[in-house]
């Protein structure tokens, strides 16, 4: 059996500079190495890395493709991945490869650290050894190893921003998989949008302002699905709708998701033809909408796409 490691960067692979931990080569490499020497990995591995590392906050959509390129095109020679992956943007990335990578016939395991490996106490190791064992038994599909637990790629979030045990996700019925008659990518392109969170008092000329410049818009709305009612989010929706800009709406809570039209001042989402995002994570939202947004031009195209479960993303 034979994993093809994706080292991307991140925290499991940086030292301690002048500036602060920063990403460095050889780190992961040295680290697999001593797991395999002490029998923690068996199975044969190759390493492919990204250069130059990155540390995730910098990650884009470029470096999603780059991924799926790099998964495309060891995906008949290798029998699962492990993909090293900083944990500001793992969830971002992990949605991201679920709905890019069509016909998916290999487990796809990403992982980090919130600890260096090359600092004292790190969580790294043990979730290098566990991804190993998860690329090797687990069914097909993008699956997030952190902490002991298996998560859904399409589901998943980080939920604390320095504890070892960082990330969660909801149940879903649906593997984090896409069909397909074989291994193929969507890559993302340059469209751009814009995640926005409803406030009290919101002035909300930023969302008009993405009514105009953005491709789409996530709107982050309280509770079950609803927003200030003023004028001015009323504007900058209706501008959107004219303009034909995707926008799609889910829960700041992290769990239950909304439902469009449950309370009055949720109407002006209906009205204004937001799509309801049920109870998707604002990770899987922002992923989904820039891949649907790469697949059509078309407004009407879109919106179908948007309001499909593609893998996953969300609980029927």
């Amino acid at each position: 059996m034979t994993i093809c490691v994706i080292h991307t960067g991140g925290t499991i692979g940086m030292v301690a500079t002048a500036t602060g931990f920063a990403p460095q080569d050889g780190v992961v490499e040295a680290e697999l190495d001593r797991l395999r020497a002490v029998g923690d990995i068996r199975s044969d591995f190759r390493v492919v890395t990204a250069s130059p590392l990155i540390d995730s906050a910098n990650a884009a959509p470029a470096d999603w493709n780059w991924i799926m390129s790099q998964i495309a095109e060891n995906h008949a020679d290798c029998d699962g991945f492990v993909v090293t992956h900083g944990t500001d943007t793992l969830a971002f990335t992990a949605a991201a490869l679920c709905f890019g990578l069509h016909g998916l016939r290999k487990p796809v395991i990403l992982t980090g650290a919130m600890l260096p490996l090359s600092e004292t106490g790190s969580d790294g190791g043990a979730n290098l050894r566990d991804a190993f064992a998860a690329a090797e038994t687990t069914p097909a599909g993008v699956w997030v190893q952190f902490a002991g637990k298996l998560l859904h790629g399409a589901r998943v979030r980080k939920s604390h921003s320095v504890a070892f045990d960082a990330f969660n996700a909801s149940y879903t019925d649906a593997a984090p998989q896409r069909a397909g008659a074989e291994i193929s990518v969507q890559s993302y392109g340059d469209a751009t949008a814009l995640i926005a969170a409803v406030a009290p008092g919101m002035n909300a000329e930023l969302v008009d302002l993405a009514a105009d410049h953005a491709d789409g818009i996530v709107l982050r709305c309280y509770g079950s699905g609803t927003v200030p009612e003023g004028r001015g989010l009323h504007k900058a929706l209706r501008r959107a709708q004219a303009n034909g800009i995707a926008v799609i709406a889910v829960s700041q809570c992290a769990e239950g998701g909304i439902s469009l039209g449950t309370y009055s001042a949720g109407s002006l989402l209906v009205e204004t033809g937001a799509v309801d995002g049920r109870d998707m994570t604002v990770e899987a939202a922002y992923a989904k909408l820039l891949h649907v947004l790469a697949v059509s031009d078309d407004p009407a195209e879109r919106r179908t796409l948007l309001e499909t479960r593609i893998c996953g993303e969300w609980a029927l």
